[in-house]
């Protein structure tokens, strides 16, 4: 049933205990703001070691670090912009489709998403939750070690958007 298997809820990713958390990665994984920036202070200066050692990744590829001094074990980088640039519908169902299937490569069973590329990278918030919850729910269809997946949401308002768009979408997913 995917309404237990998809989570929506509001709080602090970086403070999330699930064995990885994504983050709204640059291609050139470099931590600097938003969501990337918080894990950076939070998590260390050991994943960005890690990163670096990864080098730079294709927009809309995703690449897995170590969580650092973060409760998760692992960071996913979801590379959906470029360093200073723009998400684009493409790159973000890219990066979360491809951080999917390094969280099932890596045997994850619970996962954190943000709402990817909504700060800094300037993605609109409605559309971002349409693709996401499309790309998580279509997940599920496949056999796959994940358990579940929670959508931690900055704010009230982007919890609100992304309950409105998985109360439309979910029923056209239960019914396959």
């Amino acid at each position: 049933m995917l309404k237990e298997r998809i989570i929506l809820m509001q709080g602090d990713l970086t403070e999330m205990q699930v064995e990885a958390i994504v983050n709204a990665a640059n291609n050139d994984l470099q931590l600097a703001g938003g969501v990337a920036g918080v894990i950076r202070r939070k998590g260390g200066d050991r994943i960005q070691k890690e990163c670096d050692q990864i080098g730079t990744i294709s927009i809309g590829e995703a690449a897995v670090t170590s969580g650092g001094n973060l409760k998760a074990s692992y960071v996913i980088h979801a590379a959906s912009m470029r360093l200073g640039g723009l998400t684009t519908r493409e790159s973000l169902r890219a990066s979360t489709s491809n951080s999917l299937r390094r969280a099932k490569e890596n045997q994850i069973h619970t996962i954190a998403f943000p709402a990817i590329g909504t700060g800094i990278a300037g993605f609109p918030l409605r559309e971002c939750a349409e693709i996401m919850l499309e790309e998580v729910a279509r997940h599920f269809e496949s056999p796959t070690p994940v358990e579940r997946i929670y959508f931690v949401l900055f704010d009230s308002d982007a919890l609100k958007t992304f309950e409105e768009v998985w109360h439309e979408l979910r029923p056209k997913f239960e019914k396959r």
